[in-house]
């Protein structure tokens, strides 16, 4: 189910200026503005199509609201939908243990430890223990070499 999601939302960030998606420095409030809209253009791509795909529209509108009720939209707790509060806590480990233009990817310890500090604020504290769980459970894809 999140494959079509992040689909959509790479599909939508073309749509946005290059210089924002990798610039090395903290985006100024216009750009962080346009680095939102994002949301938008995907909702506006799904919009047209039919069927079971359309059961997607708000887990994709909430995808970076915080579970506290700081993100994008004023939504928070349980008014997000489980889906959306299970992919924030999955793009948050994707986008940590990645390399970005501004910083270099953290370790996967390291960015468990970030999640779990984000626990309540940020993301669904019961996501966050599923998500501490398949990690300490080693159900999730690792590098051996930092494997314990």
């Amino acid at each position: 189910m999140f494959e079509p999601l992040r689909s959509c939302m790479t599909l939508a960030k073309l749509e946005t200026s290059r210089d924002i998606l990798y610039k090395a420095a903290s985006l100024t409030a216009e750009e962080t503005t346009e680095m939102r809209k994002h949301v938008q253009k995907g909702i506006d791509l799904l919009q047209p199509v039919g069927g079971s795909l359309r059961r997607v529209l708000p887990i994709i509108l909430a995808h970076h609201d915080k579970y506290d009720g700081s993100g994008y939209r004023p939504s928070k707790g349980d008014e997000i939908p489980v889906e959306a509060r299970v992919l924030a806590v999955a793009d948050a480990y994707d986008t940590l243990t990645s390399d970005r233009p501004y910083r270099r990817a953290v370790t996967s310890f390291e960015a468990k430890e970030l999640i779990v500090s984000g626990s309540g604020t940020n993301f669904d504290p019961a996501v966050v223990k599923a998500f501490v769980n398949a990690f300490d459970h080693g159900h999730m894809e690792i590098p051996e070499s930092l494997a314990i």
